[in-house]
């Protein structure tokens, strides 16, 4: 397969998280609706979280069984080190981000100003959107470096049901990003930004991981989308918890999880 080939593979894998993209412009602020979105998305991220966190723990788990502490340490701590700057990191960001946004213009003239809209890509919202993106874009790399080791190994068709796997898998994590925007109609400029920087990177990764294949830089982006991810699943839980809509909650949430693990099979039946 040439590398042109392999190339689209990782992009018709990464481009399927634009589908669920277009929800975001749903114009109606219904309460309701954005409960269940945001329980959706928590679902299907909590799903991603498992998923990422097993399979950054599996060099180390796999190192152990063979009696290999030196691999095995090493890659345990790259694992915490990631996992915490993927979590602490966006703390960090969304206070320093926060603080931008509360800024008021003061002394003539700062009236009106105060009266202009924020954008929706600097209000909360828009920043947990972007937030999602990443954690999810971090996890997507990984995947890429799945396909494009497949692909460059000669398992054609285990890069082929991959990419199946993955497609399906995107197409979900769609909609996760967009939940928080539900009732804001963000501009489909903003929305193009957030599938790049959510699907981009498994095309990225598909042109990586044809030349380069490394478990403890693999373990280290698993590590980042793991802590990014768990961040984003405790904003989201916070968010729910205002909304008190218990039951919407608690059903989006179970569906997020079934869509997770149902599109997590077909990678599965692939024996990646």
């Amino acid at each position: 397969m040439s590398f042109g080939q392999i190339a689209m593979l990782g992009a018709i894998a990464g481009a399927t998280i634009f589908l669920g993209l277009p929800i975001g412009r749903i114009n109606a602020a219904l309460p309701r609706l954005k409960t269940g979105l945001n329980a959706l998305a928590t679902g299907i991220l909590i799903f991603l979280f498992w998923d990422v966190t097993t399979h950054a723990w599996q060099p180390t788990d796999d190192a152990l069984s063979k009696h290999d502490l030196g691999t095995a340490l090493v890659n345990g701590l790259v694992l915490a080190l990631t996992l915490g700057v993927g979590l602490i990191g966006l703390v960090w960001v969304d206070r320093v981000a926060g603080r931008r946004s509360d800024v008021r213009p003061t002394g003539p003239g700062a009236a009106t100003v105060a009266n202009v809209p924020t954008p929706v890509w600097a209000s909360a919202a828009g920043r947990l959107a972007v937030m999602i993106a990443v954690g999810i874009g971090l996890h997507n790399f990984a995947e890429g470096l799945a396909i494009g080791n497949s692909a460059a190994s000669g398992e054609i068709s285990l890069a082929v049901m991959l990419v199946i796997g993955f497609a399906l898998h995107n197409g979900t994590e769609g909609f996760g990003i967009v939940a928080p925007l539900a009732g804001q109609r963000p501009s489909w400029a903003f929305l193009a930004l957030l599938g790049l920087i959510g699907g981009g990177p498994t095309f990225l990764g598909t042109l990586v991981g044809q030349h380069f294949v490394n478990t403890t830089v693999s373990v280290a982006f698993l590590g980042l989308a793991a802590g990014s991810i768990l961040y984003v699943v405790i904003e989201l839980l916070a968010v729910a918890r205002k909304a008190n809509l218990k039951m919407i909650t608690t059903w989006g949430i179970f569906a997020g999880l079934v869509l997770g693990f149902a599109t997590d099979a077909v990678i599965t039946a692939a024996g990646a």
